[in-house]
């Protein structure tokens, strides 16, 4: 069983690497470099990439290290359940990445087209998962995150990434609602942030209608 000590060392590297990752993601930043840096900001979603997968790092081998007897663990039918959740949020990620544009979401394209604007250059597109959702991805990563079996470490690791991932829906909204004005805010209003919710979701014609709506 890890010590206190070790769960707060644990916490701190988490929450340092949410204000990390938030504060590069920031529109400020993103204009701070754009207008000092011109030549370095094509390159900067590719960086911002990279950079979080390494400091990612640190955490999981924290998490990993300060690993223990589970607090719980799911067992029988609800394991079952537990693991077919997990495929289908993993099959959900892989489906999805069909109505994605890699090369804008790695940050290839913006170092290809030496992109030196912060605005969002892709229009507003909604899959068929954001017609339930308006955070898919961070909707699946939270089946992922709760579908496991819970030590201290993970479970302390698991509240807050669920933490950062409900703010930082809401600092991306922000953004969103910047690059593409009341289009946004129209779909903000019909569709839930990361839970699904009867009577609330776009139909195919709703969402193509409001994808391809004018400014």
């Amino acid at each position: 069983m890890p010590e206190i000590s070790d769960l707060a060392i644990l916490a701190i590297c988490w929450i340092g690497y949410f204000l990390i990752h938030s504060w590069l993601a920031s529109l400020s930043v993103k204009t701070w470099l754009a207008s000092h840096a011109p030549e370095w900001f094509p390159a900067y979603r590719l960086g911002y990439n990279l950079l979080a997968g390494l400091l990612l790092l640190p955490p999981l081998l924290l998490m990993w290290r300060y690993s223990s007897q589970p607090l719980w663990r799911w067992e029988g039918p609800l394991a079952v359940l537990a693991y077919l959740l997990m495929l289908l949020a993993a099959a959900g990620f892989i489906w999805s990445l069909r109505w994605y544009d890699s090369g804008e979401f790695l940050g290839l394209s913006q170092w290809q087209r030496r992109q030196r604007e912060t605005r969002d250059l892709e229009r507003l597109h909604i899959s068929p998962l954001h017609r339930y959702v308006r955070h898919p991805w961070y909707s699946l990563g939270l089946v992922l995150v709760w579908t496991q079996d819970m030590d201290p470490a993970r479970l302390l690791s698991a509240v807050l990434i669920t933490l950062y991932l409900v703010l930082g829906s809401w600092l991306e909204e922000r953004k969103l609602i910047v690059y593409h004005g009341e289009r946004y805010r129209a779909y903000l209003k019909q569709v839930p942030g990361l839970i699904p919710l009867p009577g609330r979701v776009l139909s195919k014609s709703e969402a193509e209608a409001l994808s391809h709506s004018e400014e």
